[in-house]
């Protein structure tokens, strides 16, 4: 087994992160490594990659334990609850890491949920630092504290120059959900 597992970061305000990170798993998948997503706010939406996901396994395991996003108009949780459940979901990942069970772990919108005050950068940095050397750990969310940037192998910003949201055209079935 390879030693040399990396520390991935896929952040900035430009549509990608999470896409980037399932275009990681569906590579892997196809050489029988085994890979983990915990979704840290997504859980409560139906999305696509929810039934996809189905397709990869046994190869790849999803957890969405989010209840959502946090503050927008229809968000009925309490920033306590989020905590909770963002608490949950660190213990899990930490869980998951820890198992040997896993070659890629993806922590999707974990940057954000840091940026949310949700969970703390020492929870992400304890997450990195605690991670088996031969497995490599992505993490998702615009808002990487510097000193996540810092301690990564490969950082990625994402980067907006034109969006469709600026025309007026709603999210699209299959290309943001």
């Amino acid at each position: 087994m390879e030693k040399d597992g990396l520390t991935i970061v896929f952040t900035g305000k430009g549509k990608g992160k999470t896409t980037a990170a399932l275009g990681i798993a569906l590579r892997a998948t196809g050489y029988k490594k085994k890979i983990c997503m915990i979704q840290f706010i997504k859980g409560s939406w139906h999305y696509g990659e929810m039934d996809s996901s189905k397709r990869l396994e046994p190869e790849f395991e999803m957890v969405a334990i989010g209840k959502g996003f946090v503050g927008i108009i229809d968000d009925k949780s309490s920033k306590e609850d989020h905590k909770k459940i963002a608490k949950e979901a660190i213990r899990i990942s930490n869980e998951k890491i820890q198992s040997g069970n896993y070659d890629i772990i993806i922590l999707d919108e974990i940057n954000y949920a840091v940026n949310l005050e949700l969970i703390s950068v020492d929870d992400v940095l304890n997450l990195i630092t605690s991670k088996p050397p031969e497995m490599d750990l992505v993490l998702t969310g615009n808002y990487a504290r510097d000193e996540v940037i810092e301690v990564a192998d490969l950082v990625t910003e994402m980067k907006e120059i034109k969006h469709p949201f600026q025309r007026g055209i709603k999210a699209k079935k299959g290309i943001d959900f």
